[in-house]
């Protein structure tokens, strides 16, 4: 068999990619990484569990989220710029997929009490979400910086009846809140599921939050054939953990025609780097020293500002498949401005990383459809951002 088609399917029980995944965690944890891989491979073979989610993707989370066609921002770059936009969803992002997923699940499990990390809190506000809507208790561990600079989406969390806990140590940021999230939930398995939000952690998290994000690239690869009769030339999108980028990457990655790319922070470049390591569970590229010290992460977007990546992605750029850059900060702001001043669309930071590479390869991709996954709005930015440009 190809590599190609065993790309993006079950990565096993050993949840390896190849070289990367694996699941490195305490000995504490192994049973409810086993029970959770049990319980996943049963709900996703029972048609009632799938009809279940995806009317609850449809009727409440608002899916199919539709593909636009940029004019403007097309005519500006020079290429035929289409968004998938999940920046529709209710709650304002691609996160919704997966946490509506994992609650139904841990219902499904008899869990009683969710709890998550989160960075730019757009994951946070998902599972307080469906938390509420299933009677769930909730608790969320957010970096103290992040909780300033995303102030609204920690009232949005504690609105929905989460409780939102600091991280103080470290970088304060994104992979503090995952310690202090792994820490709660060894302390209190038997009643809690970790709803994770990223396709990282140790098996099955990759895979199975890849499964829950599959739509989208399910739907954009339809949705293209529909709009135009072919298939994209290029799929572009963000990466931190990487969810939204696999989700999209899964409608592609058999068909070599399409270059998949994917576009870290400067500050925070792990695939670029290619050092490989162990953070979170798994087996993937990270920031470190020489000493093997995980080096702390920068961003302007909070949801990126991780020192890792996904295993799966770290498979996929180490055979070839994808592609992976990074742009600056100030590439990203310029970013956010061009999509909302040329289209009427507030992008989320994390989603303008994709587009400030389109915008600053755009003597390259000339004439070529171009499909970024629009991971989420920028609401949450407003703030951030106002201050960023009056500077």
């Amino acid at each position: 068999m190809s590599e190609a088609a065993v790309l993006q399917n079950d990565p096993g029980s050993t949840g390896r990619f190849g070289q990367f995944g694996g699941c490195y965690i305490p000995e504490t944890l192994v049973p409810a990484c086993q029970e959770l891989e049990s319980a996943f491979r049963a709900a996703w073979s029972d048609p009632a569990f799938r009809d279940e989610l995806d009317g609850l993707l449809s009727s409440y989370a608002g899916r199919p989220s539709p593909l636009t066609h940029c004019q403007r921002l097309s005519e500006d770059i020079g290429a035929e710029i289409y968004l998938k936009r999940e920046d529709l969803n209710h709650t304002g992002s691609h996160k919704i997929n997966n946490v509506l997923g994992q609650a139904l699940l841990a219902r499904r499990m008899g869990k009683t009490r969710l709890v998550a990390e989160t960075g730019a809190g757009q994951h946070g506000v998902a599972t307080a979400t469906a938390a509420a809507l299933f009677g769930l208790e909730c608790e969320v561990y957010m970096g103290e910086v992040d909780m300033e600079r995303q102030a609204l989406n920690v009232f949005r969390m504690r609105l929905l009846g989460a409780v939102v806990r600091p991280a103080t140590t470290g970088s304060r940021t994104l992979k503090d809140a995952v310690n202090e999230a792994l820490r709660d939930w060894v302390a209190t398995v038997e009643t809690t599921h970790y709803c994770l939000g990223s396709v990282m952690g140790p098996h099955p998290y990759p895979w199975m939050v890849r499964e829950f994000h599959r739509v989208i690239g399910s739907e954009a690869r339809q949705q293209c054939l529909d709009l135009f009769g072919a298939l994209p030339d290029l799929v572009v999108a963000c990466v931190g953990g990487g969810s939204n980028a696999a989700g999209i990457f899964s409608g592609f990655a058999t068909d070599p025609q399409v270059d998949l790319v994917g576009v870290e922070p400067e500050g925070a470049a792990t695939v670029v780097r290619r050092v490989p390591g162990v953070l979170h569970g798994s087996m993937s590229y990270l920031l470190q020293d020489e000493h093997g010290q995980v080096l702390e992460a920068e961003s302007i977007s909070a949801g990126l500002d991780y020192p890792g990546v996904g295993p799966e992605h770290a498979h996929l750029a180490s055979i070839g498949r994808a592609k992976y850059f990074s742009v600056n900060d100030q590439e990203v702001a310029d970013a956010f401005a061009l999509l909302s001043r040329t289209e009427g669309i507030v992008p989320a930071l994390e989603p303008a990383h994709a587009l400030a590479w389109v915008s600053k390869q755009r003597h390259d991709l000339a004439g070529r459809k171009v499909l970024i996954n629009l991971s989420g709005r920028g609401d949450k930015d407003a703030d951030q951002m106002m201050k960023y440009f009056a500077q």
